[in-house]
């Protein structure tokens, strides 16, 4: 697989995985909840390289009690602040369906499609536990079958929205005083177990037409949804070995989906840490693990840009992953170093262009075509 068809992410996840993080000189704990940290990040990944940023949300307070940094910015605001300081790099927060609606999730990623003119995505997210409940008082805890099964309704809630305005619908009719042709505007009708939308958005059709979705296949309940809904399926494996099954599973899922396999995008999360030379990269993570101890939950890379480069080129040559989503142990210490990796600039153009997946017509217009 050649370096330029290889996808490069990055997790942006406060000042990083691992929970001790924060207690680096170099975490920039004190900027966390301003806008310079997220566009100094963001822009520093984009000058090395990196493809897209995934960013993390949710509505509870991270794990862990006093020990570990808590608190969050939204994530899709985070976004929405960068993307002026931004040209080319994809930017996918997550947006969590458990206890928000899907029509203002689907305007929101509109927007920010349009703000980005179509570098935009989704990572869909549930939110667990009792306490993210009770946060917000509407419904009970549910177990992750029920989460996904309303997860599944919201993106088919969500996509219909975003296909609800064909192309063409604004028409800007000066002499007859029409905006929009309302003819080409349709209502989605949607009725499930947990919502019942009828639309049409109040967004026009943005830039991609349809933004990119992505999905962790983290168990069997979220592992069902992405091969039926995600553009982009993130998962984790403990070696190259496992990864490279694992995604001929996947694959094999979607296919038994009635999707074409080559239509989506399979990335492995690789955890990392980033030094000028391996020994200080090591003696770092075992400083952090001597702060709080952090059990790796999927395959971890200690070392250097260098080392960094064998691996993303073992993960290409050996059919692992599409592509790779590095999760940072320390964010400030990666981007640092993430420049040494000499990448090639990412292209401009739309991020289904640099994923090379078709822009997609919208399923009204299709039918509308079909009815005359």
């Amino acid at each position: 697989m050649a370096e330029s068809d290889f996808f490069l992410g990055l997790e942006l996840a406060g000042t990083g995985i691992h929970p001790a993080s924060w207690r680096r000189d170099d975490s920039r704990a004190e900027d966390l909840f301003t806008g310079g940290y997220w566009v100094d990040a963001v822009t520093a990944a984009e000058k090395a390289g990196v493809d897209a940023v995934f960013v993390p949300d949710s509505f509870g307070l991270q794990p862990g009690g006093a020990g570990v940094a808590r608190g969050r910015l939204d994530a899709v605001a985070i976004a929405a602040r960068v993307a002026a300081a931004t040209r080319h790099i994809g930017l996918l927060p997550q947006g969590a369906v458990t206890h928000t609606e899907p029509f203002h999730l689907a305007k929101a990623i509109q927007s920010l499609d349009f703000a980005t003119a179509g570098r935009a995505g989704w990572e869909v997210t549930v939110s667990e536990g009792g306490e993210q409940a009770r946060a917000f008082g509407r419904k009970d805890e549910q177990d992750a079958a029920s989460l996904w099964h309303e997860a599944n309704e919201a993106i088919e809630v969500v996509t219909r929205l975003w296909d609800s305005w064909e192309d063409d619908a604004e028409i800007r009719d000066v002499p007859t005083g029409r905006f929009i042709d309302r003819d080409k505007l349709h209502y989605i009708d949607f009725a499930g177990d947990n919502f019942s939308v009828r639309g049409p958005s109040i967004t026009p059709r943005s830039p991609q037409g349809q933004s990119i979705v992505a999905v962790r296949a983290d168990d069997d309940a979220s592992t069902g949804v992405a091969v039926r809904r995600a553009d982009l399926i993130r998962f984790a494996a403990s070696d190259l070995n496992s990864a490279r099954a694992l995604r001929t599973a996947l694959r094999t899922a979607v296919r038994a989906a009635d999707r074409d396999p080559d239509a989506v995008r399979v990335l492995l999360d690789v955890e990392v840490h980033l030094a000028d030379s391996a020994e200080t990269a090591h003696d770092e993570v075992v400083q952090l693990d001597r702060w709080t101890t952090d059990a790796p939950a999927s395959l971890r890379h200690i070392g250097t840009p260098a080392t960094l480069r064998e691996l993303l080129g073992a993960v290409g040559a050996s059919g692992a992953a599409d592509g790779v989503v590095l999760r940072p142990l320390a964010i400030p210490a990666a981007v640092r170093h993430l420049t040494a990796l000499t990448r090639k600039p990412v292209s401009s153009g739309t991020l289904r262009d640099r994923l090379e997946l078709p822009r997609p017509v919208s399923r009204y217009a299709q039918q509308g075509a079909a009815a005359s």
